[in-house]
């Protein structure tokens, strides 16, 4: 058992799943959520730029938020979306779950920032402006580098508001993942909040020092990430399956009504391998698609050389689930083909 400070109610939670029970013998001290210099009443919806200041380095962090306030009180689930600015069905989930005010909470607040690196979102690029990859950055520093003060800044604001997150993404340089949620496994409050989004895997994964999701993780947040599809592509299937996730995750922290479509059972893997080309690089090729069971000894696909026509074969190096793999490309040894759980 923790003691959590929730919008300024001092409550004893065992589990994600109590948090709302807790909150809801406190509504006489429901009151306006500060935030950004900003109040958000309770009933009320407020879009709002997230400025670092009046500065040519502030200028790079004028993204969105967005907060939605229920007039009962709960817990409230961030969403963050677009830390890699190529990852764009992220961004658009996060876009679904406040737009038309579709998703309103009968409980609780929704803080929502759909394109937290606006400046690679709007340039297509995965990294800040300086280069440097703001999911290695987190919590920060208000005395460092470009992406410290950043980080420094969407942190402290997370921290501070923060019952639960959801980090949205896709896969990186020209792959695709199937639709998984990775977190720390030996978390039982952030598996909860993994199963309770209800993709069908959960991969075991903290993190890399650096990444929001272990930052939250390391001061008590449960948090997880979803992965679905490839960069600079929406796919609408997967942004579907995002925002059903959502939602399957705010009925379960009882911020709405639980849904008529039961929560499909979650796949644990504990474990994955990556394969990469071994030979000399060239034209990879593969009719394999993520969510494939493959068979140990299985061809998966080919890496061929153009100038001197040898063929290095793909094979899976064990029984298992195919969770991501990079689409048809032009690739050098070394680069990472297929991932397999198992």
């Amino acid at each position: 058992m923790r003691r959590v400070l929730i919008g300024g109610l001092a409550c004893a939670c065992l589990g994600l799943g109590q948090l709302s029970t807790a909150l809801a013998s406190a509504t006489n001290n429901w009151g306006a959520l500060e935030i950004l210099g900003r109040s958000v009443a309770p009933g009320e919806t407020v879009r709002m730029p997230f400025l670092l200041g009046p500065s040519f380095v502030g200028s790079f962090l004028d993204t969105l938020v967005v907060v939605v306030r229920s007039s009962r009180p709960g817990p409230t689930l961030c969403i963050t979306g677009g830390i890699h600015g190529d990852e764009i069905n992220g961004v658009e989930i996060a876009h679904r779950i406040y737009a038309g005010g579709t998703t309103q909470p009968v409980a609780g607040t929704l803080l929502v920032i759909p394109a937290v690196n606006v400046h690679g979102f709007r340039t297509g690029s995965r990294y800040l402006a300086d280069r440097r990859d703001l999911n290695r950055s987190f919590p920060g520093s208000a005395t460092g580098s470009h992406a410290d003060l950043i980080a420094h800044a969407l942190f402290t604001e997370l921290r501070k508001h923060c019952d639960a997150l959801l980090d949205l993404h896709t896969g990186s340089n020209s792959r695709t993942n199937l639709p998984q949620i990775r977190t720390d496994l030996g978390n039982p409050r952030a598996l909860d909040l993994a199963r309770a989004f209800g993709v069908g895997v959960v991969l075991d994964g903290k993190g890399p020092v650096g990444n929001l999701r272990r930052a939250a993780l390391d001061v008590g947040i449960p948090a997880v990430l979803f992965e679905a599809g490839e960069p600079l592509r929406f796919d609408e299937t997967d942004i579907r399956m995002g925002v059903t996730g959502v939602r399957n995750v705010m009925a379960h922290l009882g911020m709405s009504p639980p849904s008529t479509t039961p929560v499909p059972p979650s796949r644990v893997i504990r474990r994955t391998t990556w394969i990469r080309a071994r030979g000399a690089g060239g034209i990879f090729l593969s009719d394999r698609e993520p969510g494939d069971n493959v068979r140990s000894g299985e061809t998966l696909g080919t890496v061929t050389d153009p100038i001197t026509e040898t063929t290095e074969v793909i094979r899976a190096p064990q029984d298992g689930l195919l969770i991501g793999m990079a689409v048809p490309q032009v690739v050098l040894t070394g680069y990472a083909l297929f991932h397999i759980g198992s």
